[in-house]
């Protein structure tokens, strides 16, 4: 039986990436977007062309109805066994008293309560106890967690380091029905996140503080997500893997 797997935020970035390499690995796929109908059925397209299916489901996370409308699209194409929860935005950079509230709530709704939204219902249909085949989750979180990010988003470095507290938490109060729980937590990826919050230049400017010297690439990321989903990580969870270049 093939892997049916949602990841939330899968037109572009680490989604997209993830989404390639999980089409390799034999996984059917929903693709979760807010807004870019465009690129998530560009990678729905390169996707099945590995062979399997793969449905792109416009979905804002931070709703319940429609996270429970992508589940349910999930379902039709069989028993769901995989959730990354990888929707995420940081909306504004500044220092948190010149960032608007419209714009905290914003990043914590996606980054912070659409994880929950989403793995509460990964819950809800993976759970053996609750009659289902059991499952993985894997939540993107960052190395802003630990990092804190001063000076440039320090609301989504609390959201973060909330969804590593939620990972822990969530790991253990699953173990028994057969659900893993684990999140990876990427560093300075290239992705237009930053030109999302109006700074496309930040990569550059923030290279300097990588250890490694480099941005890191979707590419790079993806398969962490894909091990920790995979028969090879069946001992891990409650873990945050980073992969952030030294960071």
């Amino acid at each position: 039986m093939r892997p049916i797997t949602i990841i939330t935020g899968g037109s572009r970035g680490i989604g997209a990436a993830t989404a390639r390499w999980l089409a390799r690995a034999g996984h059917d796929l929903v693709l979760g977007y807010r807004g870019n109908r465009d690129g998530a059925e560009q990678v729905a397209a390169e996707a099945t062309a590995h062979g399997g299916r793969c449905l792109p489901v416009r979905a804002d996370v931070g709703q319940e109805s429609d996270v429970d409308r992508l589940f349910a699209a999930a379902a039709e194409l069989g028993t769901i066994t995989g959730l990354v929860n990888n929707a995420g935005l940081t909306a504004h950079i500044a220092d948190l008293a010149d960032t608007p509230v419209a714009a905290i709530r914003q990043v914590i709704d996606v980054n912070f309560l659409g994880t929950v939204l989403c793995a509460r219902r990964a819950a809800q249909v993976m759970s053996t106890r609750r009659g289902g085949a059991g499952g993985a989750i894997v939540n993107i979180s960052s190395s802003a967690a630990t990092l804190g990010s001063p000076h440039e988003y320090v609301h989504y470095a609390g959201a973060k380091a909330a969804v590593d507290a939620f990972t822990v938490g969530l790991a253990k109060e699953l173990a028994e029905d057969g659900v893993r729980v684990n999140a990876v937590a990427p560093g300075l990826v290239r992705t237009d996140i930053h030109a999302g919050a109006g700074v496309p230049e930040r990569i550059e400017t923030a290279v300097s503080r990588v250890p490694v010297g480099r941005a890191g690439e979707p590419e790079e990321i993806a398969p962490a997500i894909g091990w920790l989903l995979g028969p090879e990580a069946t001992y891990t969870s409650g873990a945050v893997l980073r992969v952030a270049g030294g960071l």
